[in-house]
């Protein structure tokens, strides 16, 4: 099982890959977008940035009036082992190390002003920083500029619009987590991120609400009506948070002293003490931390469908511009070729058993396939009421007569189509093994070890001949699935008819005693289905993926060598710099995403 910190690590590499590459979402559907994030939303004065600097236990965000972030900054944080010494990072100065802190805070300031100029106006290419400390947790939070009514001085009439337009690009995605920070001495109602969230996740699954000065509320007043759900209800608890006053601040308090100012202002509140160990920043951040990393892991499907369709369509445009072609000599092809040789005997005796892993598989087919098959959601399908929904608009205007065939062909399609995820499941899986079986093999190949470039082609060319592999063992299961659909056992259901019933329960109305029996009928046939796929698909996979990969592996590896050697170097010399600018910039997207894709199958497979 994939760890917090591994799950977590994973998106942040994943997310400063596309910032390299240019993709920080905003135009569409895009990898970046696709990874959960945790955005902080507040207007103006709500205490967004002590709340930031109390999580973080630093004070590095620039201060000031009117609008100070103009830029989205990703912040990554890394938790190390206590006692090693804190440092910052920026993507756009990988080599450079901030240990002071007012650096950090020149050096967003810099950045901000280089996409932006000294102007007041906003952009929404963000800005990646690291902060490694033993004082925080692994997290990422996306802050962004706070909310606002007025344009000031210098500012476009439209910067109001462009704020809450750029905050909405961010929280309106499914996969982000708001964190709505909103000020305890103003009415909750009025709150600038309560009203945004409300609107892009009315439901309050998504949301965290904040409440932030809670020390500056009127005497004889509490928040506890907040707090505790009352005044306004999410999904998720309310946190209260207490932020240094602004004399500390002028004092330079140091933020783990604030973190202990505050736990012991809520350990001896008369109206929070009860709350206490559900209160401040540090509660605040690990309760982030957790929710975030359960939703990666809920979302890694997904991810993974995004990533596997632009990889074809990726590769589909290197196709009609044209892949480069490489040249080699004769000796140099002759040992290649034994080389290709020696791994491919490796990598056969794993499958074979003289070297450990191929029995994985049988575990996939064994293990694996029959406890999805028993988790498939048929007793909803196949409920009371959701027979008679099916059959009733199978119907049509006209009830059927005596038995409801056309009833029974939708709840079996329906029934049917459940299989695919399983079986495809199994494929995945399958497909995960034979991958880690190549590199396994590649590194146990001692004729290789001199060959570094080699072992990363010839990996290449292993993992593409397994996509190919697989893809077509997704469409031979999907078949077995559907042919399951398109010819139904009419012996079943004539021998069910013919055969008397036996102890049967004809409790309550006709209707429902007929809807019961439809939906066992019905039930009855899944099952004889089920055996038959549960024996198929691994039969299938078996023979489009392990039997093709045994046999036919580096085929197409073979043939390219080949044709590089006859072909020389007459394909790649007069290329147009703009094709091969543009080939460059799709290869680099490609590796992006294959990158990803390798990366996640490595941590969620775990």
């Amino acid at each position: 099982m994939a760890t917090m910190k591994s799950l977590i690590g994973l998106i942040n590499k994943i997310q400063r890959a596309c910032t390299v590459l240019g993709d920080h979402g905003g135009e569409g559907m895009s990898l970046w977008e696709a990874l959960p994030s945790v955005a902080v939303v507040g207007g103006q004065s709500s205490g967004k940035s002590s709340v930031l600097e109390s999580v973080v236990g630093r004070d590095f965000l620039p201060r000031g009036s009117g609008i100070v972030t103009r830029r989205p900054l990703v912040l990554q944080l890394h938790k190390l082992d206590d006692g090693k010494a804190e440092y910052a990072e920026f993507l756009h100065a990988p080599k450079k190390k901030f240990t002071d802190f007012a650096a950090v805070r020149k050096e967003i300031s810099d950045e901000t002003d280089r996409i932006t100029g000294k102007t007041k106006q906003i952009s929404n290419v963000p800005i990646h920083l690291s902060i490694y400390s033993p004082n925080v947790v692994n997290l990422t939070l996306v802050d962004l500029p706070g909310l606002t009514k007025v344009a000031v001085e210098g500012q476009s009439e439209s910067i109001v619009e462009d704020i809450e337009n750029m905050v909405r690009s961010y929280v309106e995605k499914p996969n982000c987590i708001v964190l709505a920070i909103s000020p305890a001495n103003q009415d909750i109602a009025t709150s600038d991120a309560i009203k945004l969230a409300r609107e892009v996740d009315p439901t309050g699954e998504r949301t965290f609400g904040v409440l932030t000065k809670l020390d500056l509320m009127d005497k004889g007043t509490n928040a506890l009506d907040v707090l505790e759900g009352r005044a306004y209800r999410l999904q998720h608890p309310w946190v209260g948070i207490v932020n240094r006053s602004q004399a500390d601040i002028n004092k330079n308090v140091d933020m783990i002293v604030a973190r202990r100012k505050e736990r012991e202002y809520f350990e001896t509140s008369p109206e929070y003490g009860h709350l206490a160990s559900k209160m401040g920043a540090e509660y605040l951040a690990k309760l982030l931390s957790k929710h975030l990393e359960t939703v990666i892991r809920q979302r890694i499907p997904s991810i993974i469908a995004l990533i596997n369709k632009t990889i074809d369509e990726l590769n589909a445009e290197l196709d009609r511009i044209g892949r480069p072609i490489a040249a080699d000599g004769g000796a140099q092809l002759y040992m290649i070729l034994e080389l290709c040789r020696a791994f491919d005997r490796v990598f056969k005796e794993h499958l074979d058993g003289g070297r450990p892993g191929g029995d994985r598989i049988y575990g996939v087919f064994d293990h694996q396939l029959p406890a999805a098959l028993k988790k498939l959601p048929l007793d909803r399908h196949l409920s009371m009421k959701n027979v008679q929904k099916v059959v009733t608009e199978a119907d049509g205007y006209q009830p059927h007569l005596i038995a409801p065939e056309q009833g029974y062909r939708r709840l079996i399609d329906g029934s049917i189509s459940y299989f695919k995820g399983p079986a495809e499941a199994s494929v995945d899986a399958v497909h995960f093994i034979l991958k880690e079986l190549v590199r396994k093999s590649i590194s146990e190949t001692e004729e290789l070890k001199r060959f570094p470039t080699l072992q990363n082609d010839i990996a290449t060319a292993a993992n593409d001949a397994l996509e190919r592999f697989r893809e077509e063992s997704r469409k031979t299961v999907l078949r077995l699935v559907e042919m399951e659909s398109s010819y139904l056992t009419v012996e079943f259901f004539r021998k069910i008819h013919a055969e008397p019933e036996k102890n049967v329960n004809q409790s309550g109305s006709n209707t429902d005693y007929h809807l019961r029996r439809i939906g066992s009928n019905v039930n009855a046939y899944i099952g004889m289905v089920c055996d038959t796929l549960k024996n198929s698909i691994p039969k299938a996979v078996v023979y489009c993926q392990v039997r093709e990969a045994k046999r036919s592996l580096l085929n197409h590896f073979y043939t390219q060598v080949g044709r590089r050697e006859k072909e020389r170097l007459s394909a790649m010399l007069d290329e147009d710099p703009q094709l091969m600018e543009k080939r460059n910039q799709i290869a680099k997207r490609l590796e992006l995403y294959k990158s990803a894709r390798d990366e996640i199958d490595s941590v969620a497979w775990k």
